[in-house]
């Protein structure tokens, strides 16, 4: 059985290494965009980026003022066992999430929507947000931490089977277009693309897709993972670069997931993750061993299944 001793010390550091350290599969990529750029103010923003990051683990601080909601993504193996159930783990992820934001110090973001009323902790009527997601096997329970910025960066919109690619396209650029010139999302950033579901499970697949695939990562189909990597390029080919400013490095990777829909529509979410990518995982098990990475691991072959029954076939 997993303690909950041990999930809220683990959603502790987690909370600190989201906050304070950049994945190295992002800082790569940022690093590439840096060798790439061509506009001077770009540049400049980029190489302020890079000086930030390397700031900010240096005093242990967190990387950007704005530390955005925090939220968390927990996956079970399916042994699994949890001391106090449901009802204790997401106790004690409130309780970490209260106890980082006091400690790193986070910015309490967090208000009621009418009163305003800010416990100062992050912590309040669904907030944090928890998701869940299960594997087929082991004793092993995943915690991943995202620090989301909540404000922009985020659209959706009802497409239709007759929009087809080229109606994709455009909502895309409508999109990164208002992003860059009306200042509703810090750039460079993954873009992460919802396809299908229903309107609520679009979006979760739109955000899922940015916040818990690294840099580089393809879809497993080959049409999908061609589209990411045509976004990709269309994104930097507008001629807007960091924060909106002129140049070529406003996406850092596209991701795309889908979900099956009503056979009359097709949904499209788009959600830009924040410029420094803000997450960090963590495997736990059962005999106190806890296993720290960046990469959520998220998106296996069981979470994006087809048919009724499982069949783990290679």
């Amino acid at each position: 059985m997993i303690s909950l001793d041990l999930i809220e010390s683990t959603a502790n550091e987690l909370m600190r290494k989201a906050a304070v350290e950049i994945p190295c599969d992002y800082l790569t990529a940022l690093q590439q965009l840096t060798a790439e750029e061509e506009a001077s103010l770009s540049c400049f923003v980029l190489e302020t980026m890079l000086e930030n990051y390397e700031a900010a683990e240096t005093d242990g601080r967190p990387m950007c003022g704005d530390t955005g909601c925090p939220r968390w993504y927990v996956k079970f193996g399916n042994e699994s066992r949890v001391e106090g159930g449901g009802v204790g783990l997401e106790a004690a992820l409130r309780r970490a999430t209260a106890q980082a934001t006091h400690d790193i110090p986070l910015r309490p973001n967090r208000v009621h929507p009418l009163s305003r009323a800010d416990h100062n902790n992050n912590v309040g009527i669904g907030a944090p947000e928890i998701e869940y997601g299960f594997e087929p096997d082991g004793e092993w329970i995943d915690i991943t931490t995202v620090h989301k910025g909540g404000l922009f960066g985020t659209d959706y919109r009802m497409l239709f089977p007759s929009d087809g690619i080229a109606g994709i396209r455009r909502f895309f650029l409508d999109s990164l277009a208002a992003f860059g010139k009306r200042g509703l999302a810090c750039q460079p950033a993954i873009i992460g693309i919802g396809l299908g579901g229903s309107k609520d499970a679009c979006m979760v697949l739109g955000k899922r897709a940015a916040c818990l695939r690294t840099v580089g990562d393809q879809n497993p189909d080959p049409k999908i993972a061609e589209l990411e990597e045509e976004l990709k390029e269309l994104g930097n080919s507008i001629g807007m670069g960091p924060m909106g400013f002129v140049g070529k490095s406003m996406v850092v990777d596209c991701h795309i997931e889908v979900g099956y829909c009503h056979t009359g529509g097709m949904q499209m979410s788009i959600h830009a993750f924040c410029l420094s990518s803000r997450r960090a995982t963590a495997r736990l098990y059962p005999d106190g061993r806890t296993e720290y990475r960046t990469d959520p691991q998220w998106f296996t072959p069981y979470q994006r299944r087809e048919t009724v029954e499982w069949l783990n076939s290679p």
